[in-house]
């Protein structure tokens, strides 16, 4: 019953951001699809638009931009304890920040699989982190589901404050923007892509490249 229930849950979701088809992420490889690679960005904060199929969304909050600081807002985590998104596990690293609408979704899933599994060796001097508005549970079950224990997972469930707080909240579907920044050692963001098209994914590679030189850097 409770598997039904939230299957029925993910497939609302999906409906409600009109993307097609839930994911499912069972197995221990993931079959990527041939999905486009967004080129450019879009801009953070109110009034911005970002475009669903060519209909366009707009965002709101506070817009963050490549040179700002990271700025504080809790998030949960998947045991549902609270945690400052300054003050996750990789303060003082290099970190990549990949914020999805929905795990639930195809886009986003092969996003996360990316992050966790093409980082060519990343994940051990960075922190990768996933945030999204899916619950901790849904988070939680994801990351069981697709065998990823490489990726901090936030959840932005309880009012939207990071989609907030970073200009990246669609308030409409009440999901947040595809986003991939860079921070680094010292919490300024130095690189920031949000897909101009929702349904694409962000250019990861380059978010890659970025990280390693800013480790070389030091």
């Amino acid at each position: 019953m409770r598997a039904a229930h939230r299957m029925i849950i993910g497939a609302t979701l999906c409906m409600a951001i009109g993307l097609a088809g839930c994911a499912s992420s069972g197995g221990n490889s993931f079959l990527y699809k041939n999905m486009t690679v967004a080129g450019g960005s879009a801009m953070a904060g109110e009034g911005h638009t970002v475009l669903y199929k060519g209909s366009p969304l707009v965002l709101s909050g506070t817009g963050i931009k490549v040179g700002d600081p990271l700025r504080e807002v809790q998030l949960t985590q998947t045991d549902l304890s609270p945690i400052g998104i300054t003050d996750t596990k990789g303060k003082g690293k290099v970190r990549i920040i990949s914020v999805v609408p929905s795990l639930d979704t195809p886009v986003c899933e092969q996003q996360t699989h990316y992050l966790s599994e093409k980082n060519k060796g990343l994940d051990k001097m960075v922190e990768l982190v996933t945030v999204s508005v899916d619950t901790p549970f849904a988070q939680k079950r994801f990351a069981g589901e697709a065998h990823i224990a490489n990726v901090t997972f936030l959840s932005d469930y309880r009012g939207a404050e990071f989609g907030k707080t970073y200009g990246l909240f669609l308030k409409a579907p009440h999901i947040l923007a595809r986003t991939v920044m860079v921070v680094d050692a010292h919490d300024t963001v130095r690189y920031l892509q949000i897909t101009p098209e929702l349904a694409q994914l962000p250019d990861l590679d380059e978010a890659f490249a970025v990280a390693k030189s800013l480790i070389n850097a030091n």
